[in-house]
């Protein structure tokens, strides 16, 4: 199966590839720095194209013949402080490049099967303990709005028969990366030891770290992936986060615990993260209960449902000696 991937050099499109080949797959990689992505020793059995996803071009034409098209593009939410610019490339980033993928797949003689379109959980809003489904309701902050108009700018590739499933990803769990990138450091060397962040009663108060985190293992995630290319079963949103999410004192004091860190039960205040981080900041300190009910409907059997053991695996012991 040809797969064409946009967004496919990141964290996860770079473990899809992995898997893809290892099955026998070609993956065909969307990439502005095509010279560059080539050199690279994961790549060299991957078809690169050189092109941008948020503009037309010669690229578009690679998606015709292609069983499958993966959707991951987006600019990293975390790089800069938001500023109007910053949240016109955070939403231009996406929308642009859905907007021209599917206009790709239109476009084609021999059309995709099937089209998996990246969302993130933030399509849902800041919802405190409310569980939430592939059925909830969009909220009405700034990420909310976003991941609709993303999700949006995709729908049109179902009018030629194209299936199309959307993908909302939680907090990605992977060694070394992510977040837990910029979590581990931190709780190795803060003075006193790690401790929860966000959620203070009071702005000024010092973070309880009560707020929802909803996680997945870097493994499940393109799990979820594959099962949305490979089950014909599958289509429309499908949550991208593990059965069992955690409050962010909970997924701190086991990050600490496997990682042999004394844990303090209290942290920063969120005004102090929003001084440091900007608006930003309001994804770390706020957050949802979002469940995969879809996903488990279709099957799926996560490989790490639980924190312990997905932490283990990145942070513990064997991870150390194993190649990630």
């Amino acid at each position: 199966m040809r797969v064409f991937l946009a967004g496919g050099t990141g964290l996860i499109g770079s473990r899809l590839i992995q898997e893809l080949l290892n099955r026998g797959d070609q993956p065909v990689v969307l990439t502005r720095r095509a010279s560059s992505v080539q050199d690279r020793p994961e790549f060299r059995q991957v078809d690169v194209v050189q092109g941008d996803p948020t503009t037309s071009g010669p690229w578009q034409e690679k998606v015709d013949g292609c069983e499958a098209v993966v959707n991951l593009t987006g600019h990293n939410l975390f790089a800069k402080r938001w500023s109007p610019e910053v949240k016109r490339l955070i939403r231009d980033s996406r929308v642009h490049s859905t907007e021209h993928l599917a206009s790709a797949v239109d476009q084609a003689t021999k059309r995709p099967s099937v089209f998996v379109q990246g969302s993130a959980i933030g399509y849902y809003g800041m919802t405190g303990d409310e569980e939430l489904t592939e059925s909830s309701p969009s909220g009405t902050d700034f990420m909310a709005v976003i991941c609709r108009e993303w999700e949006d700018a995709s729908r049109s590739v179902t009018d030629r028969g194209t299936r199309l499933v959307i993908l909302r990803t939680g907090i990605v769990l992977a060694k070394g990366e992510g977040a837990l990138g910029v979590m581990t450091p931190l709780f190795k060397w803060l003075p006193g030891g790690a401790a929860p962040v966000g959620s203070g009663s009071n702005p000024l108060m010092p973070g309880t770290g009560n707020q929802w985190m909803s996680w997945i293992h870097l493994t499940d995630i393109v799990g979820l992936i594959l099962l949305a290319i490979d089950s014909k079963d599958a289509q429309g949103p499908i949550n991208g986060t593990a059965p069992n999410p955690v409050r962010n004192v909970e997924f701190s004091r086991e990050l600490a615990r496997v990682l042999h860190r004394p844990f303090l039960p209290i942290g920063p205040p969120d005004f102090l993260l929003r001084t440091v981080l900007g608006e930003v900041a309001q994804t770390v300190t706020k957050g949802q209960r979002v469940v995969p009910a879809r996903a488990i409907e279709l099957g799926y059997r996560f490989a790490f449902p639980e924190l312990t053991g997905a932490l283990q695996d990145l942070l513990g012991s064997k991870a150390h000696s194993a190649a990630f």
